[in-house]
């Protein structure tokens, strides 16, 4: 929790929020981001945007979605870190939240109380459908969580998942459209009993 004191805390309610942008892969999560840091930047208000260093998909640096829209960040290790280099902002944003440490949660939890405005985008699941990281945490203290969805490449409803298909049970497995595919509950749920069905042949 923050360290801040009551008579800090007391002075900067209402100004600091928490915002959680969720869903499953090529769902416009980092879309979703950038336009809010974006409309913000426009605003003449300070952005401070981070993301893990481990990401280095499209950009070693800068935040970039899907749909290659991108905007300069800071990598970082660790969620500490991200207080180093937040003071004097108006508005922190943070993307692939899902690889983070758990202490990102009070980390967000302290910018908020310190009056700033925390934009987070992350996965809620991995590709097992098991909640992932510090994401569901921060949805329990955000002050508005917005869940987005990509489209089941098998049959065109709301996606619920991030399907791996490719042969790696690790966790953390860095992907595009190669590695992962969005998939609905039932398509998903029926890929499944696929692969356990060819498992035990």
């Amino acid at each position: 929790m923050s360290t801040l004191s009551e008579e800090q805390i007391y002075r900067n309610y209402g100004k600091g929020r928490i915002e959680v942008i969720c869903g499953s892969m090529f769902s416009g999560k980092t879309e979703e981001l950038i336009r809010r840091l974006k409309r913000a930047t426009f605003a003449k208000q300070r952005v401070e945007i981070f993301k893990p260093a481990m990401d280095t998909r499209y950009s070693e640096e800068n935040v970039v979605s899907h749909d290659r829209n991108a905007i300069s960040s800071t990598p970082v290790d660790s969620s500490a870190s991200i207080l180093l280099f937040s003071s004097e902002v108006d508005v922190v944003g943070i993307d692939e939240a899902q690889f983070f440490d758990n202490g990102l949660v009070d980390v967000c939890n302290k910018l908020a109380y310190q009056g700033i405005r925390v934009i987070v985008a992350g996965l809620d699941m991995d590709f097992k459908g098991i909640p992932f990281g510090p994401v569901p945490g921060l949805c329990a203290i955000a002050d508005e969580v917005t869940k987005v969805h990509a489209i089941c490449v098998k049959c065109g409803q709301l996606a619920y998942v991030s399907h791996r298909v490719v042969e790696n049970d690790k966790r953390v497995l860095l992907g595009e459209k190669t590695e992962y595919e969005p998939l609905c509950r039932e398509c998903y749920a029926k890929s499944k009993r696929e692969y356990l069905e060819k498992e035990t042949l």
